[in-house]
């Protein structure tokens, strides 16, 4: 629950507010700049071979090249009004959970202090080019951390808000199919990436495709300014995806993951190179790595704590991977039976094994299908946006891959119901491919050269959800405000209480599911109409409930409510 989160938030930001530390001295300082930088902020680099334009999807596709600090710096250059803009939604949702500008201050000094030691578990590679985009950062928000300190935390902040959440992981899945699974016999994978920083945050996706001087090339699902990979295949059909897994709450930074996992996408050809990078690295968090090759036509998941590293292979011709793990290193751990029986990872693992028993041999469109997939076991009713659910109506992007092809498909907006964008990075990065073709919609943008090119191969594209043009869709629109405005009130005593005409509305926008009558019931609580608030929480309970965990909650609430 997000309750849970802030209230957990707020103890640890209590904590860090009685340390008694100096932040310019515990501050993550860029490395030096490479010979004949030495005005970084004046200079301005030209690649003729970049772009960055957005296609008439509605994603931005940024192509750069070249040495570390160079490439950082030429995508700031030109995604800068976007990076901006997305470092804005990023903190008015912090200031939207954190309200208060005393904790605020607070979570300033006690992310340098936990994060002081960063520079030493990054490769320097990685923090030139971080160095490079930190550039295009602006310089208002230095009441936070100058911008390369900012740039370096931010790309721990999957680390941090996952174990911060703890009992209440948000639920990325992902599936891999090949063989006799895969309609064409070749390796196929699915996954939706739930990372959920508000809406604004999640429309300016973009498809960062980048020929570094060292290693693989390799395309990314990201976003402007983050230079970490949680979703991407390079140009030997090698993927990486994340999924996060149970973690206690971290002492101290290590390898944020989303750095490891773009190591690894540079870097590897196969699982096997795949892991020994990711056994050469220390984390701070628990996360599944789901690896596809093809070069070993298959996929295998890296199972990485901070303490130990499993390898988890299926014994047949598919796998799936939600929030908990699978390999002999870590299946019987205590840490991970309890997320098992606690979570709602264990459900979406078989609701995925479901759809697949009914999908195989899969294709991209069937995988489209599956991860739109809003229904619980056995096609049960889940109310919309539930966490059981493949589908949680929240996920940033999804992507289908098929890396002996190299073909990937990138979901477009809102969420995973869009039309997925096909891209093949056999054209993207061939070289006597660039400078041929035209420009998405909006053409050059923000100093965009006039050799961009067209990246997607739009004949190829999986159409939009019908369910987007539904009266179901329009209903979850209006739950979602409800929801919010609930939320608002309850927790941060904002905005209004809801008028009975509201309630009848919230009611009708999401009827099967427990979290309208789980909100209604706090409301009635709160206004210690307490019968009517038990009526509530019983209705709840015999929903389908997320978690165990919240199940204990309601009916605490319940009890509470009969007193």
């Amino acid at each position: 629950m997000k309750r849970t989160l802030i209230v957990t938030v707020l103890a640890i930001l209590m904590l860090w507010g009685g340390l008694q530390i100096s932040f310019r001295h515990f501050n993550l300082q860029p490395p030096p700049l490479p010979s004949g930088h030495a005005d970084a902020q004046a200079e301005q680099h030209i690649c003729e071979g970049c772009s960055f334009v957005k296609n008439e999807f509605g994603l931005w596709e940024a192509y750069v090249e070249g040495a570390p600090f160079k490439r950082g710096s030429v995508l700031g250059q030109m995604a800068k009004m976007q990076v901006r803009s997305q470092e804005e939604h990023f903190i008015a949702q912090i200031r939207r959970l954190v309200p208060s500008e005393l904790l605020l201050g607070t979570l300033k000094y006690g992310v340098s202090f936990f994060n002081r030691n960063m520079n030493d578990h990054v490769p320097l590679e990685f923090r030139e080019e971080i160095h490079g985009i930190s550039r295009a950062f602006d310089t208002k928000n230095d009441w936070i951390a100058p911008a390369y300190a900012r740039v370096m935390n931010y790309h721990a902040a999957h680390d941090i808000g996952h174990a911060l959440q703890d009992l209440s992981i948000v639920g990325c899945t992902s599936f891999a199919a090949w063989e006799s699974a895969s309609a064409d016999s070749g390796l196929i994978i699915g996954r939706n990436f739930d990372f959920y920083m508000g809406d604004d945050f999640a429309q300016d996706k973009m498809v960062l495709f980048m020929r570094p001087d060292s290693g693989h090339a390799f395309a990314s699902v990201t976003w402007a300014g983050f230079m970490g990979v949680v979703s991407g295949m390079n140009e030997h059909g090698l993927t990486v995806t994340l999924n996060a897994a149970k973690s206690s709450v971290p002492t101290g930074s290590k390898t944020p993951i989303s750095i490891l996992a773009r190591e690894i996408l540079q870097y590897a050809r196969n699982i096997d190179e795949a892991y020994a990078i990711a056994k050469n690295r220390e984390t701070f968090v628990s996360e599944s790595i789901l690896i596809g090759s093809a070069e070993d036509g298959r996929a295998a998941i890296i199972e990485k704590s901070p303490e130990a590293i499993g390898l988890f292979e299926a014994d047949g011709h598919r796998l799936v991977c939600s929030n908990h793990y699978q390999s002999e290193k870590f299946r019987n751990d205590p840490a991970n039976l309890e997320n098992i029986r606690m979570s709602d990872s264990d459900y979406r693992f078989r609701r995925m094994n479901q759809l697949l028993d009914e999908h195989t041999p899969v294709t991209p469109t069937a995988s489209a299908t599956m991860l739109r997939d809003r229904k619980g076991l056995e096609n049960a009713e889940l109310g919309m946006g539930n966490p059981k659910a493949i589908n949680q109506l929240l996920a940033h992007h999804a992507v289908i891959f098929q890396p002996e092809k190299r073909l990937m498909w990138v979901s477009t907006n809102p969420f995973q119901l869009g039309e997925f964008v096909c891209y093949d990075l056999n054209v993207v990065f061939r070289d006597e491919g660039r400078g041929t073709g035209d420009e998405g919609e909006g053409g050059r943008e923000n100093g965009a050269t006039d050799t961009s090119k067209r990246l997607n191969v739009r004949q190829w594209n999986i159409p939009s959800d019908p369910f987007l043009k539904s009266k179901d869709y329009a209903q979850f629109l209006i739950f979602k405000q409800y929801k919010q405005n609930v939320f608002d009130f309850l927790v941060f005593g904002r905005g209004d209480d809801l008028t009975a005409d509201e309630e009848t509305a919230f009611l009708a926008s999401n009827p099967h599911s427990y979290i309208t009558h789980q909100l209604l019931g706090e409301l009635y609580l709160n206004r210690d109409e307490n019968g009517i608030a038990a009526d509530h929480f019983r209705k709840a309970l015999s929903l389908e409930v997320a978690t165990e965990g919240e199940r204990e909650w309601l009916r605490k609430k319940l009890s509470e409510a009969g007193k």
